[in-house]
């Protein structure tokens, strides 16, 4: 089976779509992370000062001042209600939740790709794992090998198991090293809170907790892989099914950009939160940002990707070792 994984890992690499992947983030990052620099820019010239509790203090009275307006929707007026309430919490505890440096950065932008950007840098590869073999014609060379068909698909699996886990180590990396050369590399002691409850338009603080900006991180990082994992697991089964490298992505693609447009849209369809994408933002609990359909929690949201990602990986071991792949 190892061998058969390290055979896997090179067809990938030889491909060069991971280099794309890297290639994609080495470019972004860069215009991201001086998008923010002249944001903070211009805040601190605006306001006419560095202190961060000005800042908070003055995003406390906009977000007031938004709350007055009448053609505010409900759910919109609700999620102003919950950001104030969680601003008004950092400042009363004298914690600071815009912190320059790297860390800070890195905890940001992985929060805000989450449920998209990430997503689709792996079906850049996970698209290709089965399809590309047929594109390629190497499909027949590769199934007379004396090698039962399940532990060829396994192997291919495995290996996109391991270059998900490699595009979210690079994306943090990258924006970590990247945009410390603007705001420096410090910030991993930072602390950070967690444990916010959503509970219609109240945020309740009795589970809230600090931890060190580090740690969530990591916990951060942890969430969005389990995420993009299901995501690359049902790339994968497109890619069984379709046979087409094209038609895998784009039918994922169009899913994924559907999925944000949808999750801002569903919070009055209750069944909708059965559906892979709109629990995709698993960043969002651990944040305490409000649910895109109330009632929504992090058990439910990971059981509801669990049942998508192994129904997907059934069906596509189903599939591979029972279709005609010489037709």
């Amino acid at each position: 089976m190892l061998a058969l994984v390290y055979n896997e890992i090179l067809k990938v690499v030889r491909k060069k779509r991971f280099y794309v992947v890297l290639a994609i983030l080495a470019v972004l990052i860069p215009v991201f992370t001086y998008a923010q620099y002249k944001t903070t820019v211009e805040q601190q010239k605006r306001l006419g000062t560095k202190d961060w509790r000005t800042i908070v203090q003055q995003e406390i009275v906009d977000l007031q001042n938004r709350l007055t307006s009448a053609r505010l929707t409900d759910e919109w007026r609700r999620l102003l209600k919950i950001r104030l309430q969680q601003r008004q919490y950092y400042l009363d505890h004298d914690i600071n939740p815009f912190a320059p440096g790297g860390v800070t950065f890195a905890r940001v932008f992985l929060e805000r790709s989450a449920s998209l950007f990430v997503p689709l840098l792996v079906v850049v590869v996970a698209a290709d794992m089965v399809s590309g073999e047929h594109t390629g014609g190497t499909i027949k060379l590769l199934l007379t090998r004396p090698v039962r068909r399940w532990k060829i698909l396994l192997s291919k699996y495995l290996a996109l198991l391991l270059f998900v886990s490699l595009i979210i180590a690079a994306t943090v990396l990258l924006a970590y090293l990247i945009s410390g050369l603007v705001f420096g590399y410090s910030g991993w002691t930072m602390p950070v809170l967690t444990g916010f409850q959503i509970v219609g338009e109240t945020v309740r603080t009795d589970r809230v907790h600090v931890l060190p900006q580090g740690l969530y991180l990591l916990m951060q990082a942890g969430l969005v892989w389990y995420a993009t994992v299901i995501v690359a697991t049902l790339s994968f089964l497109l890619s069984v099914l379709l046979r087409s490298t094209a038609a895998a992505m784009g039918t994922m693609l169009s899913a994924l950009i559907a999925g944000v447009i949808l999750t801002e849209m569903v919070s009055s369809w209750q069944t909708a939160k059965y559906l892979f994408v709109v629990n995709l933002q698993l960043t969002d609990y651990l944040a305490g940002n409000a649910p895109p359909i109330e009632g929504m929690t992090l058990p439910f949201s990971l059981a509801v990707l669990g049942v998508w990602g192994a129904a997907a990986l059934l069906a596509a071991f189903w599939v591979f070792t029972r279709q005609d792949m010489l037709t």
